[in-house]
């Protein structure tokens, strides 16, 4: 069986903020509705989501600025992971999206780890990239090198 509800935002792969969808049950329920991305598709609902679709398109062009902008400034960085390494250049430990996250947070751009897609952390030394996906269709390349880390012995 399939509910019918109406978006609020753009949602991946079920589409645009104010399009009528017909999902199962339980993805409605349990996901879209608390998450604030949809609610019921019912006469009074359509009726409200018409009179309020003014200010929604005005949030949404917002979003897209905000994610356009810091997917400049993240195009425009590169950052260096320094990480122990043992024999034929395995490194100890990874680097994460977490620690790309923190990175971007130390640079100034507040980012959220899941958002950047890693499909594994990174185990090697070299030169890198990652997608970072910022919503509303906008996607940043974030560029990063590992390399060894330099010991001082004296």
């Amino acid at each position: 069986m399939a509910m019918e509800l109406i978006l609020t935002q753009d949602v991946d792969n079920l589409g645009d903020a104010g399009k009528v969808v017909s999902v199962k049950n339980g993805y409605g329920r349990n996901y879209l509705l608390p998450q604030g991305l949809a609610v019921l598709a019912t006469g009074r609902n359509k009726a409200q989501f018409e009179h309020d679709r003014a200010s929604i398109a005005g949030r949404v062009a917002k979003q897209l600025a905000d994610s356009e902008s810091i997917a400049a400034r993240v195009n425009g960085m590169t950052f260096k992971f320094e990480r122990r390494v043992g024999d034929d250049d395995k490194l100890f430990g990874s680097v994460t999206s977490r620690d790309l996250a923190e990175q971007l947070a130390i640079a100034g751009v507040e980012i959220d780890h899941r958002k950047i897609v890693l499909p594994e952390p990174v185990r090697a030394l070299g030169k890198f990239e990652a997608p970072v996906k910022l919503g509303n269709k906008v996607e940043a390349t974030l560029k990063f090198w590992v390399v060894a880390e330099t010991t001082d012995k004296k």
